[in-house]
């Protein structure tokens, strides 16, 4: 399963209906919203976990945050602590805020949906993508995920995202991805 399947499939879709409602979008927009924010944020976390320190963070961060609940509770969504954890989030995967205004920007002009909107929505989203990325390793049904492995797995969730040209490699598509979010 993809990580943005993971993310609308998550509690028979209750946390795109909870989207939608923090952020005024109905079921449609918050779809067309995840299919814009989670490829850039993928290729974040693609980017980060290309060096052994970022993936060793990434696994520690998963293994003991209770990032979890942003898939199982959508309730917690509209919390400031989600939102606080997401920024934090943006902020490894990023390195910057001018890049996450950068990826709401472009998700603005693909969905029509307005930047400021699509901005305050991304935190929201990159906590639900580490719940979805959680459930995954540590889901019964996936036990080589806790092995040294488990960045394999992960890719596994993000590469569906990331080959934007289905051409089999995501390495083009990602770094046409940085480069635009860096303004190369």
């Amino acid at each position: 399963m993809n990580i943005l399947d993971a993310i609308v499939g998550a509690q028979g879709g209750s946390g795109v209906q909870e989207l939608g409602r923090q952020f005024g979008l109905n079921d449609s927009q918050v779809s067309s919203a995840l299919s814009a924010l989670v490829p850039a944020l993928a290729a974040g976390f693609q980017q980060n976990m290309s060096s052994p320190q970022g993936l060793d963070g990434l696994l520690s961060a998963l293994s003991g945050g209770q990032h979890g609940q942003y898939v199982d509770d959508p309730a917690v969504l509209g919390r400031a602590d989600t939102m606080s954890d997401g920024n934090g989030i943006l902020g490894h995967i990023f390195g910057s805020k001018d890049v996450s205004r950068q990826v709401a920007t472009r998700a603005a002009a693909q969905t029509g949906i307005g930047a400021s909107v699509l901005k305050g929505m991304l935190p929201v989203v990159a906590a639900m993508m580490m719940g979805a990325m959680s459930k995954g390793l540590t889901s019964p049904a996936a036990p080589q995920m806790t092995s040294p492995g488990a960045g394999g797995s992960l890719l596994g969730m993000l590469t569906p995202m990331l080959d934007t040209n289905r051409d089999g490699s995501i390495v083009d598509d990602v770094m046409g991805m940085l480069g635009r979010m860096s303004g190369r």
